[in-house]
């Protein structure tokens, strides 16, 4: 397999990090979707990091709609995604706030960096800030009830989504998101970024 983007989306590096730990072998092709559009455009006319490239070829794109079908070849004891309802439920509730919240954060940064600065529009950046913010004090309260793992074999999809997303806002948009007002938060991005799947797979 092969999957293609940069590891500074956090959507490219949530899907290369869910492969580590389910021990799956891929190579990383870091192709960008700005710099080096035509090439990506050869792969997948489409043009959308994360692209998986199964072992027969297929193109997959989505990295949720990835994962889904990496949690197929793992097998039935596959982590990736809670099959008892109530952890279902909670991984599913995790994982929309932290997509939302590297969504947010993707809007942020293109109105900012791609925009000329005459036609960008502060009401719309305080409104997707306002959101952005909503999602991330959701998630400190979550963990603040329960705490996430601390192992990377307990880990799933979810998990490696908060985790991301969280390191993904810090390094895009320093200090927007106070680390000292998601203690919990800053706590468990921490202890992911030192396992070895998110130390093999940095931001960059």
């Amino acid at each position: 397999m092969k999957l293609i983007g940069m590891l500074d989306s956090p959507y490219v590096r949530r899907v290369a990090i869910c492969l580590k730990l389910l021990k799956l072998e891929f190579e990383h092709e870091a192709i960008s979707v700005f710099r080096t559009y035509d090439q990506f455009a050869r792969i997948n006319p489409v043009v959308k990091a994360p692209t998986l490239i199964a072992d027969n070829g297929q193109t997959v794109m989505d990295s949720t709609v990835i994962l889904q079908y990496l949690a197929t070849l793992a097998g039935p004891n596959q982590r990736l995604f809670p099959t008892r309802p109530e952890a279902a439920l909670r991984a599913a509730h995790l994982t929309g706030l932290a997509l939302a919240a590297c969504e947010k954060t993707v809007q942020i940064v293109y109105e900012r960096n791609l925009r000329p600065v005459e036609k960008q529009h502060e009401p719309w950046i305080d409104r997707v800030s306002t959101q952005l913010s909503a999602a991330y004090a959701e998630l400190e309260r979550d963990l603040a009830a329960t705490a996430l793992p601390i192992e990377a074999n307990q880990f799933d999809a979810a998990d490696v989504t908060v985790a991301v997303a969280w390191q993904f806002t810090q390094m895009m948009l320093p200090g927007t998101v106070s680390k000292t007002d998601h203690p919990f938060l800053q706590s468990f991005s921490d202890m992911a970024e030192d396992l070895p799947a998110f130390l093999s797979t940095p931001a960059q």
